[in-house]
């Protein structure tokens, strides 16, 4: 990016160099659809610095051991995804922080699991956004508890199917709490009883789940005690 905030151009030359690639290279990814097409000036291509902050996403993925083929399904995957304007732009309170990511530390947050099935399916939920040559997740406490996940062995398109139920429900949710606090107060305190709302599903959620974990312990047979060794 040039001084002052504008927008640098290069001719395929200079951005092969810039990008630590050969002409060949950058002409093969164009052709692939990898990188978009260059601002024509006559007979005069010029590229601008989201091909080359592109070209280098390519080299990130590469190196973390992503095909071409991958590549460009990844990048149709995005392509088709929601902006950030549409998902963040709605001028509505959140207690959420929304993450910046390269797509090359989205990878590295969910090693072997950023397939362009999970992309798309993490983008259907709105979870993730495109910026630019950057990716926007709505949530840093989603993004931290789903990798976590992931870490522990849970697969992440079993974490995303299991956050589209979830969804549903959180939703019936936060209805049923809206419609009570329409019905029972005329200018509702949010700062104060969103929390509240909270707390409630919440404990309710721990309970469940203890019943739930009680019920497994209890339907798992006790292992015999080994039989004593012949004397």
């Amino acid at each position: 990016m040039a001084e002052g905030g504008e927008r640098r151009e290069y001719r395929m030359a200079e951005l092969a160099r810039e990008a630590g690639i050969t002409v060949r290279t950058v002409r093969f990814y164009r052709e692939r659809g990898l990188i978009r097409p260059p601002r024509r000036e006559g007979r005069i291509a010029w590229y601008d610095d989201h091909h080359l902050a592109r070209l280098r996403t390519i080299a990130g993925l590469l190196e973390r051991g992503h095909t071409l083929n991958g590549i460009a399904d990844l990048a149709a995957a995005f392509g088709s995804g929601r902006d950030v304007g549409e998902v963040l732009g709605l001028g509505e309170p959140t207690e959420e922080t929304p993450v910046r990511l390269s797509p090359e530390e989205l990878a590295d947050y969910f090693e072997g699991e950023t397939t362009p099935e999970n992309l798309r399916a993490a983008l259907d939920l709105g979870y993730l956004a495109t910026d630019g040559d950057e990716i926007v997740h709505i949530s840093r406490r989603l993004l931290d508890v789903s990798a976590a996940l992931v870490r522990e062995g849970v697969p992440l398109a079993a974490v995303l199917e299991a956050a589209r139920s979830v969804r549903v429900h959180a939703d019936a949710l936060a209805g049923l709490f809206a419609t009570v606090l329409r019905t029972h107060t005329t200018t509702p305190d949010t700062e104060k009883l969103r929390p509240l709302a909270k707390s409630v599903v919440e404990a309710e959620f721990s309970l469940a789940l203890d019943r739930h974990l009680r019920t497994d312990r209890e339907a798992t047979p006790p292992t015999d005690p080994p039989e004593p060794a012949a004397g």
